[in-house]
């Protein structure tokens, strides 16, 4: 008999104590089978709970970003900054400028008149009938040039800086009208009215300037001129505060329905595993939903301005894509990290192939019980509780993650354990004797 156990692969605390646990487990259920009750309340709630907050998950993050559109300039201006450095959208503002001019300008006109002047003149027919037949092949030249120019110039850093600074201020400006803190706008009865000071102030500045110095005896007055109805402005303002309270509260409403889910559940694991991959499909169907609304808003749109509408829908909804694909990579981690850290067969499997194979390493490595295994051994739930911790902060404090910052914490997280659990040694054991 002893013989037959000197080839026995000795047991492992760690799987020891595995299997213990699902000695309990199988024991418990054993025992609490014949008094289950018919109906249980927990998952049924449970499972509410969860799929309300998937639901949730994406109206939450849709809200938070049209939020940020609406009430950040700093984030407004980032989203739409890119825009006329687009290449497709700058050829259709240079093509929509040039049409512009020339709508104004009609060079072939122009050029005709001049031909028929100098044949007032008595410019003899035979040159102005050459002439006359230039106009049209001047015309395109000259819009081609002006093409070119207008190009050049939308192109140029210029109006780059120009443009930033133009949506950026009208941003502000419409940010402080609707939240009700713009001292030049302000409502009257039923009318929106505009306070004409700090253009009267402009004015006497000018005027001053020109040498009509009596203006500066001018009061501070503040007339005001009516521009619109009040009752567009009070629904606008409403609809602003009504966001800023639904983005500010949604995604905290969402996170406790799945945590309370979670909580309420039976199988914990089997719910966090659930709540993880819904909360994932739910930002799938969020971008598939932004793939339909692309395609439906550029098949309502001539084709030939199709290019620049695709590229412009891409730059404005960039980050609430960069939002889904990050939440998207953290339901799938959790899932996964759920489902390896339960009892399932294929888990139980994988866990004990991956400390098998680690402890082959360490036995190839010839590493033996030293301080630091035996260390590592004592405090091993620690320091295991301890990398998971700092990993959830690190997600945390990140400014803006991405779906790969995400995939590259968890890959970082598995080779920290990984480590552990091949500095984890808890010395040589006796051989077991029957």
């Amino acid at each position: 008999m002893a013989e037959s156990t000197e080839h026995l692969t000795p047991v492992t605390e760690d799987e020891r104590a595995e299997l213990e646990r699902l000695r309990l487990e199988v024991a418990e259920l054993r025992t609490t089978r014949a008094r289950r009750p018919w109906f249980s309340w927990r998952p049924v709630v449970s499972s509410i709970l969860i799929v309300l907050g998937c639901i949730l998950a994406p109206l939450a993050l849709t809200s938070v970003w049209v939020n940020n559109q609406i009430s950040d300039t700093d984030r407004f201006t980032a989203t739409m900054s890119p825009l006329i450095r687009d290449p497709s959208v700058q050829a259709a503002v240079t093509n929509r400028v040039t049409d512009a001019i020339f709508t104004n300008i009609n060079v072939q006109g122009i050029a005709t008149e001049a031909v028929n002047a100098l044949a007032a003149q008595g410019v003899p027919p035979a040159v102005t009938d050459r002439l006359d037949a230039l106009t049209g092949p001047l015309a395109s030249g000259v819009k081609s040039f002006v093409h070119g120019r207008v190009g050049n110039l939308v192109a140029s850093d210029q109006i780059a800086q120009a443009w930033d600074r133009m949506i950026a201020v009208a941003h502000t400006q419409a940010v402080a009208v609707l939240s009700g803190s713009a001292s030049a706008i302000a409502i009257q009865g039923d009318k929106v009215v505009v306070d004409l000071a700090p253009f009267i102030d402009a004015a006497k500045q000018q005027l001053a300037a020109d040498g009509l110095t009596v203006v500066n005896r001018i009061p501070e007055i503040h007339p005001t001129i009516p521009v619109a109805d009040a009752a567009g402005l009070v629904k606008a303002r409403s609809w602003y505060t009504t966001l800023d309270r639904v983005a500010t509260w949604l995604p905290w409403i969402a996170i406790v329905l799945l945590a309370a889910g979670v909580y309420i559940a039976k199988h914990k694991r089997r719910a966090l595993v659930g709540a993880g991959l819904g909360f994932a499909l739910s930002m799938l169907v969020l971008a598939i939903g932004l793939a339909i609304a692309r395609s439906i808003i550029i098949g309502e749109v001539p084709s030939q301005s199709a290019a620049p509408v695709a590229a412009s829908y891409d730059i404005v909804v960039r980050f609430l894509r960069d939002g889904l694909r990050t939440l998207f990579a953290v339901g799938i981690v959790v899932a996964l990290g759920a489902f390896l850290a339960g009892p399932s067969s294929t888990a139980v499997h994988i866990r004990q192939g991956v400390v098998k194979g680690l402890a082959w390493l360490r036995s190839r490595s010839g590493l033996r019980a030293t301080g630091l295994g035996k260390w590592v051994h004592t405090y091993r739930v620690a320091l295991r509780a301890g990398a998971v911790a700092i990993a959830v902060l690190v997600f945390l404090f990140l400014n803006q993650p991405s779906g790969l910052a995400v995939l590259l914490i968890a890959i970082v997280l598995l080779v920290v354990l990984a480590v552990i659990q091949f500095l984890d040694y808890p010395g040589d054991r006796p051989a077991e004797t029957s």
